[in-house]
């Protein structure tokens, strides 16, 4: 593969994920060029990497909420993180957002229930996933606390 190649592809999986320029470029040479295994072999580095952060405190987050159009259902989401840097981020603000669709939508009963679900957005990730994609992305534990869904 042609160093034009790699550069492009580089430049795709880094606005597609968010990570490191050196961490990709690695990923697309084990891959040999191959963009979706350079994305699972990314995918599986950042899963442990996640791993690695759980037992950090997270001191800081965000609630967000949500207010379905019809105004029988509300949501809110308490999402933690290490930093008050990282919970104003708009990565974070965006999958606070999410995990308000997602339990208007779903109505999962536990955390650990929502974790497990497919993303309602994109059933090819689920909850779990995506936190762990952003704890990968900024190298910082990051944990769903807890939700309230009320529906009149």
């Amino acid at each position: 593969m042609d160093q034009k190649n790699i550069i492009e592809l580089v430049k795709k999986l880094r606005a597609e994920m968010g990570l490191g320029i050196m961490e990709i470029k690695a990923a697309l040479e084990e891959a040999e060029g191959d963009e979706k295994r350079a994305k699972e072999i990314l995918k599986e580095k950042g899963f442990k990497k996640a791993e690695s952060k759980t037992e950090r405190e997270t001191n800081q987050g965000r609630v967000a909420t949500y207010t379905h159009s019809t105004g029988k259902i509300g949501v809110m989401v308490e999402l933690l993180c290490e930093t008050d840097f990282v919970a104003k981020n708009e990565d974070f603000l965006a999958l606070t957002r999410d995990l308000c669709l997602q339990v208007a939508a779903m109505n999962p009963e536990t955390v650990e229930e929502l974790l497990k679900q497919e993303f309602i957005k994109d059933s090819s990730k689920t909850i779990d996933e995506m936190v762990k994609a952003l704890i990968a992305k900024f190298g910082e534990n990051m944990k769903i606390n807890r939700f309230a869904r009320f529906e009149i």
